[in-house]
């Protein structure tokens, strides 16, 4: 597939094919895109119960302190408040996390980051426990904060479990190697918040079995469940997530440090309590991108085929463990690229700091040493006089390559056709090649710098992901398939987040069950777990699972007219709704054979597992990959150091196309947040404090940031374990985005550029250069 040059939307490449109406391949509208183009489709924010209290947390202003006392006692005589809870509060486990339990409901001893939530209250008005809130005493004695992960090493434990969450040593091949040519960096890459478009918010509802429902927008509302019934001190059957509409998602939603305290209010009470997180509870409240410190040493021999790529990469996890295990090992598996390495040896570390906490954010671990081992290539190529995308082109894996961890490429790696499809691609025209367009300097249209301080730079990357959970996780997603009266309807926990999954069971079932109509129902803890929204997992595992229950149902359908008319199930075939034999005896509807009955089919899909890295770094830990390729064209004041990104074209590897218009809008977004990650986005902190927590001092991009972007090549090479073959669609733009931005500032002003975001003073060509 290509994209129209006119519209941008993909499009087979040769003779244009009219696509279907429904089903695998068609651009069909997701169920829920009307409301919410109207605003009347229901957030969590929007929710109400009778009786309703509201819940406002007290957090710290400190990064790093004991606590000497804490007294609510001011808090709790306010008229209107009904409840204060601390940690002498919380009848269960008193700390959660999703991989490692080392994160207090509410700190008890120490603060261990700014933000950090030390006591909650419901009251009968938002305000009104907000001024409750604040009026609990704590006495602090505050502490130097360890903000650097490099001190962190040698720091005081700010854990019991220790600073070094984990240490992951990449052993492959001979250590004495040495290349004739060799390129040295170091990198640094900011801390990125997701900035959902929509804050943190929540309602909780006491049950009548001393149980509590709760209604948010979780990603993972199974683990979520199974977290907060822990520190509830209540079996899990007796606590339920509803998942209401998700408000944008690239990291985790929500955060069970807003969830937890929601429902131990409503506990306390006996009334439903309803959160609704301010900007900035949001931004001090859930986790951000791992910011991380990249060195870097890659050999080369004189044509310019890598010997052997030597790296050091730290991520800081700021004061708890979260998902930081995961990335880093993301990290270092990918720390040379999709390149073949017969060398490589990679020291990957995660520590502890009082910095904010990180977590899962889109692309996590890949993103960082994306941006660092394609600022190495720059470096080679410029040492070398050879052109960027020839020095990769070299370099690049293909399917049967084997990667540092030792893992062999067995899924498509088309590395190289991407790589070729946007280096082929038409550059746009300089200003001076169209007078009739205006000339938007970068800064905007008013801009203030001068036209002949302007240069325009081209720049490459290439950039993998891997597919589903890694090291040994269980992927798995249970789906329930029911026909009736001409209706299907799908369940299945599988959260839409806006990757589309509601949409593609939709056609899945359509496709399968030749029915029009199909509902998906909402997501709660009553259905089966599916598990959490990451990593394509639900495109795979969900959707697999969805195919398998309309299969069996479709079976169902199509045995009694096969054994009517002595023939088997494969020789029918279902077409809008429609039944036929393969000999045209046999011609109904699927609503006649269905003959008021209700068919209905439960299955499961679960990949083939993989291993845990080994103490070197070794083993089958991912099932599968996707690969991306962009190349970045920018303008640069050279004065000023003020950067626009004039179009970003890109090449992917997606498996299958199941429907262009969602793949397209995937691509899209994913390639404008990583804009973002190279230019604007970086949650700044002073000593552990952060500044500006607020969509003021967090700049994201605006429609007037985003370039034009061109789906140049869509490459449709199915992998063969993947249910329909499809891969994952944004997560490998996000990756590779940022490290084209910044190669093609390099270009433009002859610069290192080894720090994202990009800072203006950076982008300033050195005199003479």
């Amino acid at each position: 597939m290509s994209n129209d040059a006119a519209t941008g939307t993909p499009t087979l490449d040769g003779p244009r094919q009219e696509p279907p109406a429904h089903g695998l391949g068609a651009s069909l509208p997701p169920a829920d895109a009307r409301a919410k183009t109207e605003g009347t489709f229901p957030y969590a924010a929007d929710l109400w119960a009778e009786g309703l209290l509201w819940a406002a947390i007290l957090r710290s202003p400190h990064p790093s302190a004991r606590i000497v006392s804490i007294d609510t006692t001011a808090a709790a005589e306010m008229p209107g408040v009904r409840a204060v809870v601390t940690h002498e509060d919380v009848p269960g486990d008193s700390a959660y996390g999703r991989r490692v339990a080392d994160r207090p409901v509410f700190a008890s001893e120490v603060v261990r980051h700014h933000g950090e939530a030390i006591a909650a209250v419901a009251a009968d008005h938002p305000d009104t426990a907000r001024m409750a809130a604040a009026a609990i005493a704590v006495e602090y004695e505050v502490l130097d904060p360890v903000t650097d992960p490099e001190k962190a090493f040698a720091a005081e434990p700010l854990h019991p479990d220790g600073n070094l969450i984990r240490h992951i040593p990449l052993r492959y091949g001979d250590p004495g190697v040495q290349g004739e040519i060799v390129v040295e960096g170091l990198y640094r890459i900011g801390r990125q918040d997701p900035a959902p478009i929509g804050a943190e918010a929540g309602l909780a509802v006491p049950r009548p079995d001393g149980g509590v429902e709760i209604y948010t927008a979780s990603t993972d509302p199974h683990t979520d469940r199974d977290l907060a019934a822990a520190c509830f001190g209540l079996d899990p059957e007796r606590v339920k997530v509803v998942v209401t509409g998700v408000p944008g998602a690239t990291g985790d939603r929500e955060d069970p440090g807003f969830q937890i305290p929601l429902g131990l209010l409503a506990l306390r009470t006996g009334c439903p309590v309803k959160l609704a997180a301010t900007r900035e509870e949001s931004f001090l409240g859930h986790a951000h991108r791992h910011p991380t410190l990249l060195r870097y040493r890659h050999h080369a021999d004189s044509e310019g085929r890598l010997i052997k790529v030597e790296a050091q990469i730290l991520l800081d996890a700021g004061a708890y463990a979260d998902d930081s295990s995961e990335s880093l090992a993301a990290a270092v598996a990918f720390a040379c690229g999709p390149y073949v390495v017969p060398h490589a040896f990679i020291e990957g570390w995660a520590v502890r700091t009082n910095n904010p906490p990180s977590g899962h954010v889109r692309g996590e671990g890949a993103m960082q040493v994306c941006a660092a081992y394609e600022g190495q290539m720059d470096k080679l190529a410029n040492t070398l006089g050879l052109d960027p995308a020839e020095l990769r082109l070299r370099n690049v894996l293909a399917t049967g390559d084997i990667l540092p961890t030792g893992q062999t490429v067995t899924c498509p790696a088309p590395v190289a056709e991407l790589l070729r499809s946007v280096r082929d691609f038409p550059l746009p025209a300089l200003p001076k090649d169209t007078p009739e367009a205006a000339w938007l300097l970068p800064g905007g249209p008013e801009g203030a710098g001068e036209p002949g301080a302007v240069r325009r730079g081209v720049g490459y990357a290439l950039g993998m992901v891997h597919m589903l959970g890694a090291e040994g996780a269980d992927e798995v997603s249970t789906a329930t398939v029911k026909v009736h009266d001409g209706v299907a309807t799908v369940i299945c926990a599988a959260v839409e987040t806006g990757q589309g999954f509601s949409t593609l069971a939709r056609q899945i079932v359509q496709e399968t069950l030749g029915i029009e109509e199909v509902h998906v129902a909402s997501v709660d803890t009553d259905q089966p777990p599916a598990g959490p929204a990451a990593h394509g997992r639900h495109t795979w595992v969900s959707g697999g699972a969805v195919e398998r229950a309309a299969k069996m149902v479709r079976t169902q359908l199509l045995q009694p007219l096969a054994h009517k008319f002595g023939m088997s199930t494969e020789l029918l075939q279902i077409t809008d709704g429609k039944i036929t034999s393969y000999d045209g005896v046999l011609s109904t509807t699927v609503t006649e054979a269905m003959d008021g009955k209700e068919l209905w089919a439960t299955a499961q899909c679960r990949p083939h597992p993989t291993e845990p890295l080994d103490e070197a770094g070794q083993g089958d830990a991912f099932v599968g990959l996707a690969f991306c390729a962009i190349r970045a064209v920018v303008d640069v004041d050279i004065e000023l150091g003020s950067i626009r990104v004039v179009e970003m074209a890109v090449a992917q590897d997606v498996g299958r196309v199941l429907n262009p218009a969602q793949l397209a809008t995937r691509i899209e977004a994913g390639v404008t947040q990583g804009i973002g990650t190279a230019l604007t986005e970086n949650l700044r902190t002073t000593r552990g404090v952060v500044r500006r927590p607020d969509l003021t001092g967090y700049a994201l991009p605006t429609s007037l940031d985003a370039p034009d972007i061109r789906i140049v090549k869509l490459v449709e090479e199915r992998d063969v374990v993947a249910p329909f073959g499809a891969k994952p669609a944004s997560a490998a733009p996000v990756v590779t985005s940022p490290a084209a931005v910044a190669s093609a500032v390099r270009a433009a002003t002859g610069r290192p550029i080894s720090r994202l975001p990009i800072r203006p003073q950076a982008a300033v060509a050195v005199a003479g250069a």
